[in-house]
């Protein structure tokens, strides 16, 4: 059984985030085996697929060190890598069936494009211990399956160094513990519209390098701020970070990245 190591939202190796993907299964494993692999595998994120009679079709689960999660867009990514660039599927798009619903990547130049909901977020108040746990006061505070700081300024996400133990319980409104977006509009030397960090202890993970449920959430708040579909963020990660363009149509999300391979293994259990 092979496992691949991919960066996912990046275009070089060492950059954007990396994930494992199994080979696809005929029948699921019992999910202590797969929460077990992806403890061993200590990435943000190993993703399990499951084979169809479509062959562009797969069921898909994410699993941290720690849990099993509901969306992960960078696995999700690196899954359609896989299957397109490794194991050579020929299709013009792929879908997953994921308890997110379907998803479907698609082909999009040299990298690829993913159709996620979006998750518009509503103005809140700062919950209880959030200025502390950040040590930064934000300008704004957001709610959608995280939440989400807007600082001053890209200088001020980048120097952010929170309290990752009383982060790990700060509760947004959608009832997510300890995940925590810290976002501002970008310099103008960044190239991109905004820069972006995700901490998320809550899930077992201090720091993602590059999230694209976070920019489910991002795109349509910015698409709206900017007054235009689409937008270009920067996740500014220390030492690695990853490029991700959005798109807002409707309800969708449109989220764009490329991928590389970094590893490819050989499981012996």
């Amino acid at each position: 059984m092979r496992q691949w190591t991919i960066d996912a939202f990046a275009a070089a190796p060492f950059r954007g985030n990396p994930a494992c993907v199994v080979e696809p299964f005929d029948q699921w494993p019992s999910d202590d085996w797969m929460q077990a692999l992806a403890k061993e595998n200590n990435q943000a994120e190993t993703a399990f697929l499951l084979r169809t009679a479509d062959p562009a079709r797969f069921g898909l689960r994410w699993f941290t060190p720690g849990m099993e999660v509901d969306l992960c867009g960078h696995a999700t990514l690196a899954s359609a890598h896989v299957l397109l660039a490794e194991l050579g599927i020929e299709a013009a798009a792929l879908t997953f069936d994921s308890r997110s619903g379907p998803l479907i990547v698609s082909r999009a130049g040299d990298g690829y494009e993913m159709d996620f909901p979006a998750d518009p977020p509503r103005r809140t108040a700062p919950p209880e211990g959030l200025v502390e746990a950040l040590g930064v006061a934000p300008v704004e505070v957001w709610a959608g399956r995280y939440l989400v700081a807007v600082l001053a300024d890209a200088a001020a996400v980048r120097a952010v160094t929170p309290d990752i133990r009383a982060l790990a319980a700060i509760q947004g409104e959608a009832g997510e513990i300890g995940q925590v977006i810290v976002c501002a509009a970008a310099d103008p030397s960044d190239e991109v519209d905004v820069v972006d960090r995700f901490f998320a202890p809550g899930c077992g993970v201090d720091e993602d390098p590059a999230t694209g449920s976070a920019h489910c959430i991002l795109g349509p708040l910015y698409a709206d701020r900017l007054g235009r579909a689409t937008v270009r963020f920067r996740q500014v990660f220390p030492g690695r970070g990853g490029d991700i363009e959005t798109e807002v149509r409707g309800g969708r999300i449109l989220l764009r990245g490329r991928a590389v391979t970094v590893i490819e293994s050989r499981l012996r259990v």
